[in-house]
């Protein structure tokens, strides 16, 4: 198979990452036009190997730290383009290469040529400057009080404000009388044996609000006989992985509540 063929799947990809970067589809499409000009006229930039998809966005990495290709930004932006393009510039490829292209934290790491400790520094500071922007009110709702602390926490940590922790269905219909929040993060099964799920889709009738599932039964959400949610953790969770999440929802605003 040729180096085309192997390229041409990633490239819409590779396009909407370079828009994301730059802020302009414009001057995202110049980029990636120059690094495949480059790919055709420069034997030594023909490094695709067996991962086409790293190799790709890889030499796009050394484009586009290499060439000042027109920045200005779309007149008409959305709100998550606009967040990413005021991110620090080695954070927001982090950011984009792991919560939009779905590369796991070596491949990144590869794509920009840090190490993997590096990457997630990256991650963690690209997770700051967004909350830094869409700092929000959270509501926890969550059985065991230790794990409820170590949430409670992380989210402090990040910048925002914890409007309460609810143990039951009832505390968190409770909450959310007393305040509405931004962000929503649960656990499937309660104290009181009554289900987060439930818990959840009740809050949604009411406010459109992201949600995060932190749970020990992913697979109860995982079944495919109805609309999933788009950000589950499970337990026992890593700290940045839920840090990362909830810049995720935030940034690009996704109702993630399950059926």
């Amino acid at each position: 198979m040729s180096t085309a063929e192997r390229i041409a799947p990633h490239i819409p990809y590779l396009r909407r990452y370079s828009r994301a970067l730059t802020g302009s589809q414009e001057s995202g499409d110049k980029y990636v036009l120059s690094l495949l000009e480059t790919l055709v006229s420069d034997p030594d930039m023909n490094i695709i190997g067996d991962d086409a998809k790293v190799d790709l966005f890889r030499a796009f990495t050394k484009v586009w730290q290499s060439l000042d290709v027109n920045l200005q930004q779309d007149s008409v932006q959305s709100g998550a383009d606009r967040n990413v393009s005021s991110l620090t510039p080695q954070a927001r490829q982090a950011f984009l290469l792991t919560s939009v292209e779905s590369f796991d934290v070596e491949s990144a790491a590869k794509v920009l040529n840090v190490s993997e400790g590096e990457l997630s520094q990256l991650v963690d500071l690209a997770g700051r400057e967004i909350a830094q922007q869409v700092a929000t009110s959270v509501l926890i709702i969550e059985d065991e009080p230790l794990i409820a602390l170590d949430i409670e926490q992380m989210v402090l940590g990040l910048g925002h404000e914890v409007t309460g922790i609810a143990r039951t269905h009832t505390e968190a219909i409770s909450e959310i009388e007393k305040k509405k929040p931004g962000l929503v993060l649960a656990d499937i099964q309660l104290a009181d044996g009554s289900s987060g799920i439930d818990a959840v889709n009740d809050i949604l009738k009411s406010i459109n609000v992201p949600v995060i599932f932190i749970t020990a039964f992913p697979e109860r959400l995982l079944t495919g006989d109805r609309p999933e949610p788009a950000f589950l953790v499970p337990k026992p969770f890593e700290p940045d992985m839920v840090k990362a999440l909830i810049s995720q929802a935030l940034f690009f605003e996704e109702n993630a509540g399950a059926a």
